[in-house]
């Protein structure tokens, strides 16, 4: 049978290349496939011909660029070589991680290029959308830019005050790689937050409290969750988990931060009046999980939780809120369990 032309599935050029570059680790400057198809999406699209100015040294700048074919040459001048950027590689992003940052060299096309210009109102969309690998893109990018970094401090002894000012950046970089961590917040078992989500909340929580309210703290902790996983097995465990984390979650307001600390215990940050209405989301948490009934080896079988909590001082840190409310959850626990104790 004759060729026509159409290559089958298996058999595809294209295929064999990203197999072969799955297999091969990345370059400092080169893009996995993932991120390279994240940034092109969010980028414009820009053409630039031989010995064109991309950007110049000194110029303040707020976009990252990712060369989709064709090469650019970083000129930085002061007998420091110059570097090419190409295919799959990106250059730029500094200015993008920290705004307004004065680029260290000139942005030159070494011949006809395609390239995707990525703004900062645009990066900061990809953070929120897909923060697992922009955290994991802008590690490998700082720990590259530390590295370049060190090598202009050796080259221009001359310039120190302009390299105070680019370690000063990179500073700020480390903060803004701590803000892509805390991006990661959601508990992939319960989808509740996380010790990392409840460490931001906390952070911002000045800004958010409403000012005819107070902060309480519920602590949930299963009663006896290791006879659910020696009798069920590690999935049923999972059920209950995620059963129990959906009764804190209707128990919980708008304003309020339901999460899972680890294991089998829980917290509820609650914005309340006073500890009556604390009082009344423990009842309601307990009731709601004491109502909950999930199939065993011979009949359904259902489970508890004790409470304890809190009202916070606000001028005290969360290690002393953690210890009241953990004294209350001890005495539910020495009580019998299925039951809250809140401290007043």
């Amino acid at each position: 049978m004759a060729n026509d032309g159409v290559s089958s599935p298996t058999s595809r050029p294209g295929m064999a290349v990203s197999a072969a570059r799955a297999r091969e680790p990345l370059l400092p400057r080169q893009l996995s496939d993932a991120e390279l198809a994240l940034f092109v999406g969010a980028g414009r699209r820009r053409l630039v011909r031989p010995r064109e100015l991309i950007f110049a040294r000194g110029e303040l700048g707020r976009s990252m660029f990712v060369v989709e074919s064709g090469s650019v040459r970083l000129e930085f001048g002061d007998g420091v070589p110059d570097k090419l950027i190409g295919a799959r590689e990106f250059f730029g992003e500094l200015a993008l991680f920290i705004g307004n940052h004065a680029r260290v060299a000139n942005a030159v096309a070494a011949d006809d290029a395609v390239l995707h210009v990525v703004e900062n109102g645009a990066f900061e969309q990809l953070l929120e959308g897909e923060p697992r690998l922009l955290s994991q893109f802008m590690r490998r990018s700082f720990a590259y830019l530390v590295a370049s970094e060190q090598q202009l401090i050796a080259s221009l002894k001359r310039r120190n005050e302009d390299l105070q000012v680019t370690l000063d950046s990179l500073r700020q970089t480390r903060t803004q790689l701590d803000t892509a961590e805390r991006l990661v917040q959601t508990d992939e078992l319960t989808g509740l937050c996380n010790r990392r989500g409840l460490y931001a909340w906390l952070d911002a929580l000045a800004q958010q409290r409403a000012a005819e309210h107070s902060i309480g703290l519920l602590l949930v902790d299963l009663d006896r969750f290791k006879q659910v996983n020696d009798q069920g097995g590690h999935l049923a465990g999972d059920r209950v988990l995620r059963a129990v984390a959906q009764e804190i979650q209707s128990a919980a307001g708008p304003m309020d931060l339901p999460c899972r600390l680890g294991g089998d215990e829980f917290a509820l940050l609650a914005h309340v009046r006073d500890a009556g209405e604390l009082e009344a989301r423990a009842r309601q948490i307990g009731a709601g999980v004491r109502a909950l009934r999930f199939p065993g080896r011979h009949q359904p079988y259902g489970v508890t939780v004790s409470i304890g909590g809190s009202l916070c001082n606000a001028r005290d840190p969360w290690s002393a809120w953690y210890s009241d409310a953990d004294s209350a959850l001890y005495e539910a626990k020495g009580a019998g369990g299925d039951q809250a104790r809140i401290g007043r």
